[in-house]
């Protein structure tokens, strides 16, 4: 089964760690990565997290890629709701200048912290007309391919530098309604099998996509490899997702029940509700790692996954995507 392997780093601190520590340790996956042929490498974005240390993703990009010289970098991904669609595609053209044709702009929906963390994020903002997602990223669209329409309030507004081709333009979702969008905005699209890896949504969303660009997404997951199954399962523990539904509609997926109530009480929520999930993790040997995949290629049609190594230990991380490197059939295709 041939498919290309890529990785999601949330820079986490180690538990006698710093941040600086930290984001020296994703630089050295990342520059690991890239002599082991995996295919990309992102970087994720949250905020006012003592455990993760990646609140800018677009700089934590920027020194990856000159400290790498093969490997794709980018975002997994950049919170829109909180910034200028016009800002992020000059950011994204500036880093595809820097390193044309390996920057990937991987977008989220979600808000990557809790509302504190919002309010202050989105401070400059009218409360009342909170931003609209879908119009937000067809913004972002037309900045970066210079296509904004001529009646829109903002046409004329042009983003630079000027670049022979784009990033790679990456929707992060869940769901067939993000697929949908993607599709009809002419982006990738990177399935969050890591927060809803419901097998039924899994086939409704990749046909969706299939149906409508004749394309199939990544799949983005949870997996750990070590050298025997019983140290792998430790290492990861009991991994636990706490998804917060809000009377609003909105769902935050939460690391913790603690986190859950912080959220609902900075948020103002009484009436939520809280569904605990233990998301899968595919843990092992690298060989048992591979055949999970392997049954997931053959399943789905999965032609890349973008594995999410859940172990905050850099040393574990680091050996986890050594073993599986070892354990695959082809990495850069």
């Amino acid at each position: 089964m041939t498919y290309k392997l890529s990785l999601l780093d949330k820079t986490p601190v180690e538990p006698d760690g710093n941040a600086a520590k930290a984001l020296r340790n994703t630089i050295k996956l990342a520059r690991r990565a890239d002599q082991l042929g995996y295919h990309r490498f992102w970087v994720a974005e949250h905020h006012g997290s003592t455990q993760l240390a990646s609140s800018a993703p677009e700089i934590l990009v920027s020194h990856i890629l000159a400290h790498t010289s093969r490997i794709r970098v980018g975002t997994g991904g950049v919170m829109l709701q909180h910034y200028s669609p016009y800002k992020v595609a000059e950011t994204f053209k500036v880093l595809e200048s820097l390193a044309p044709g390996r920057v990937d702009l991987g977008i989220g929906k979600a808000p990557g912290g809790l509302p504190a963390s919002t309010r202050a994020l989105q401070a400059h903002r009218d409360p009342a007309s909170p931003p609209d997602f879908n119009t937000a990223l067809a913004e972002l669209d037309g900045f970066l391919t210079g296509n904004l329409p001529s009646d829109h309030p903002l046409a004329g507004a042009v983003a630079t530098p000027d670049v022979p081709a784009l990033p790679q333009r990456i929707l992060l979702g869940g769901s067939p309604d993000s697929a949908r969008l993607a599709a009809i905005l002419g982006w990738d699209f990177s399935y969050a099998g890591h927060f809803n890896g419901d097998p039924a949504n899994i086939e409704a969303t990749f046909r969706t996509y299939e149906d409508l660009t004749g394309r199939l997404p990544s799949l983005a997951l949870y997996a750990f490899a070590a050298s025997n199954s019983e140290k792998a399962a430790a290492l990861v523990g009991e991994l636990r997702i706490f998804t917060a539904h809000l009377p609003t509609g909105q769902r935050v997926n939460l690391p913790t029940l603690e986190a859950v109530a912080e959220f609902a009480r900075q948020g103002g929520y009484s009436d939520y509700r809280t569904e605990e999930k233990r998301p899968h993790v595919i843990a092992g040997t690298p060989e048992q790692v591979r055949g999970e995949l392997d049954a997931l290629a053959s399943r789905f049609g999965v032609t890349e996954f973008i594995v999410d190594n859940p172990v905050a230990i850099f040393a574990e991380r680091l050996a986890s995507i050594e073993l599986l490197a070892g354990a695959a059939a082809t990495l850069a295709a």
